[in-house]
């Protein structure tokens, strides 16, 4: 990756030592949208023709960002090392505590315009400066509340816009997921993408365009799962499990497996047929009204069950939920069932180390790196769940992959809209999953599944890949290595 250098030349790491403080003169003078040549050339967007609106003030009365929030943050620079874009530009307007400093401008002094919209866009949101903030800032409400505001105040260009909504009109659909994934396969099994790339067509498409094509997935014959699945054994628990929409579609695969442990480890397992999407991609996109119908219809069908909890098994998917009680906190019918709904809500590995096993696990002689999905390490704090739950497998070598901290790019929408950052943070991603030098990848996101093996593919490079509840699941069923190995 090209060396990335601050405005007086310095490499990155050494502008992240020298940096002084978001709230200081020194570091933040710039107007909004001031910075280097590279990080301008971020800022305005590869090319991407942006609207030219403003709106003055940046934010209305509807949950603008908390000041008392924004207060918290003391400018210390912890963040820095972290943040995946600060990382790639070296901008400071490009860094949590300079998106921050931004959000408080824009609460009384700084129209929303083109600039102040590129930098929070820029954000993949993986909250890794969460993490890594010793004064507790929770950047997570700013940034949500901040694009929420972004999408009821900013216009953007057609363009951008119609590509946004092609995406939320699809994505959270398993109907329409499916209706899409005929032609795919076809496109598959014919390798016209192939063909595309051989004749220069692919390298004519715009760059969201090919980035979409990069990370399709196979399509492989989806897996139903039952209504109500019976424990083995004596009953310890009754759960709800969300089969969610991609993961439904393109990696049923995990939710057959993610049933079976469950079962196998004394759970009546309930999967209600009439659930839809939970509102994580709209939620971090800043679609609120979208997001909060999605909550609600997914607090309706989960409560006529009687769960002692809802277990999800897509990182994205689990952190949203899991506020649930926070984005419902104004709506009089839904606030307490949200917080009681949320509270009900368990990553698979979580609740598997909190359940306790008792099925017995077969060896699996294998070496796995484990690469943390961020919406699961950073949004909900698991990260010695799902890596206990591989090395409770007999046999099994769990290897860590360098830089963990840092977001592969996939960011649920984000490899999609900011192909271009995606695929420069998917690349450095690879690079350190091909240097742990294991013999497959585990991760608990189908977003970082798609991205990391298009990253790979991008090098030259291919590796099997699993959920941590497959990679349990070959163990209780006593699968041979090679099984596992060919996913």
């Amino acid at each position: 990756m090209t060396e990335r250098r601050n405005g007086e030349g310095l490499p990155q790491d050494k502008a992240m030592t020298n940096s002084i403080g978001a709230g200081s003169p020194e570091d933040v003078g710039q107007g909004v949208g001031e910075a280097s040549e590279l990080a301008e050339e971020a800022t305005v967007g590869a090319g991407r023709r942006e609207s030219g609106k403003t709106s003055f003030p940046a934010f209305d009365t509807h949950h603008p960002p908390d000041k008392a929030l924004i207060d918290e943050c003391v400018h210390c620079g912890f963040c820095l090392p972290t943040c995946p874009t600060y990382v790639l530009f070296g901008e400071e307007m490009d860094s949590p505590r300079g998106r921050i400093y931004l959000m408080n401008k824009g609460l009384e002094e700084e129209p929303l315009n083109d600039q102040m919209v590129r930098h929070f866009d820029l954000c993949l949101g993986c909250m890794a400066c969460v993490t890594a903030c010793p004064a507790g800032v929770q950047y997570e409400k700013l940034i949500e509340a901040t694009r929420a505001q972004v999408e009821r105040r900013y216009e953007r260009s057609p363009e951008d816009k119609a590509f946004r909504e092609m995406i939320f009109n699809l994505f959270p659909y398993p109907n329409r997921l499916r209706l899409a994934a005929a032609p795919m396969k076809l496109y598959q099994r014919f390798g016209i993408g192939s063909r595309l790339r051989k004749a220069g067509i692919m390298d004519r498409l715009p760059a969201r365009v090919r980035a979409m094509e990069a990370l399709l997935p196979e399509v492989p014959k989806e897996e139903k799962i039952p209504e109500t699945t019976p424990p083995a054994g004596e009953k310890r628990r009754r759960v709800g499990i969300l089969t969610g929409c991609v993961q439904r579609v393109f990696f049923s695969r995990v939710n057959a497996a993610t049933v079976r442990v469950l079962a196998a480890e004394g759970c009546e397992v309930v999967a209600p047929a009439g659930q839809g999407c939970c509102g994580a991609l709209s939620t971090h996109a800043g679609r609120e009204e979208e997001s909060l119908n999605f909550a609600r219809k997914t607090i309706d069908t989960f409560e006529e069950y009687d769960l002692d909890n809802v277990i999800v098994n897509a990182a994205g998917c689990g952190s949203t939920m899991k506020e649930y009680g926070h984005l419902l906190r104004d709506d009089p019918e839904y606030a307490e069932r949200a917080k009681e709904f949320s509270a009900k809500v368990k990553d698979v590995t979580e609740f598997l180390q909190e359940l306790g096993p008792v099925a017995e696990r077969h060896p699996l002689p294998v070496s796995v790196a484990y690469h943390d999905a961020c919406h699961l390490a950073h949004a909900q704090g698991i990260r010695s769940q799902p890596r206990q739950s591989l090395k409770q497998i007999p046999g099994m070598d769990v290897r860590e992959i360098r830089e963990a901290e840092i977001c592969c790019g996939s960011a649920g929408i984000y490899n999609m809209v900011e192909p271009e950052a995606a695929s420069e943070l998917g690349e450095r991603k690879a690079k350190n999953v091909l240097a742990a030098g294991a013999q497959m990848l585990v991760t608990a996101n189908p977003g970082c599944t798609l991205q990391i093996r298009a990253s790979l593919k991008k090098l030259g490079q291919d590796m099997p890949m699993a959920h941590p509840v497959e990679v349990v699941d070959a163990s209780l069923r006593g699968e041979p290595v090679e099984t596992l190995l060919q996913r």
